[in-house]
């Protein structure tokens, strides 16, 4: 019996590791090229349009997915819409715990915005408080969900941590996948949160 129960676990492990992860960057596919894809305003072809995505939109970030898995929650305008999943192609490489590819965290009171690319770039309506080689984010299989980050630059230590859930940038309807945590310990502490962002053109 023991060896049965081993068997199950080892068996039920890659399945659990290759969850998809949600939010997760999608392209537009199976769209005509003289056609759009239609946001809608509920995760139904019933509900009316609110905007459209290009027949060849790539990156597109999906929040979340409707119950019955055929919909997907993305940021339109002020605020979110739905789209079919039917003519989305997720991109690989994007399962449960896996390191995800950031394009920017930002957030209010006050504002402030990291830009993630090769160099790290935090801006503030005061101007740059620095820009520094891209650190490793880093996650672990025993914190599914929590990642993490740290750099130096100019004599402050920075370190970004994450939270896999829901989050608001305080001033519109939009939703985020990732809750952010940006401290900075220096001649003098600097405390900010926001939200971050898989999509490079997320404001």
């Amino acid at each position: 019996m023991r060896g049965l129960t081993l068997a199950l676990l080892l068996w039920a492990a890659p399945a659990l590791a290759t969850q998809d992860a949600w939010p997760a960057l999608f392209d537009v596919a199976r769209v005509a090229a003289d056609d759009q894809l239609n946001i809608r305003s509920g995760p139904g072809a019933g509900h009316k349009v609110i905007g459209h995505l290009a027949h060849d939109a790539r990156g597109i970030e999906v929040i979340e997915m409707s119950r019955d898995e055929g919909w997907g929650r993305v940021n339109a305008g002020e605020g979110t819409g739905w789209v079919s999943l039917s003519f989305l192609d997720r991109r690989p490489g994007q399962w449960d715990g896996a390191i995800p590819s950031l394009a920017a965290c930002f957030g209010t009171e006050p504002f402030w915005r990291l830009e993630t690319g090769e160099n790290w770039r935090l801006d503030t309506p005061e101007g740059e408080l620095f820009e520094a080689p891209a650190p490793a984010l880093v996650g672990s299989a025993a914190h599914r969900g929590r990642f993490a980050a740290a750099l130096r630059a100019d004599g402050t230590i920075w370190s970004l941590s994450l939270l896999n859930q829901s989050c608001s940038d305080g001033m519109s309807s939009r939703r985020y996948g990732f809750e952010a945590l940006l401290v900075g310990a220096g001649p003098q502490t600097t405390l900010l949160t926001g939200c971050c962002s898989l999509a490079r053109t997320s404001t």
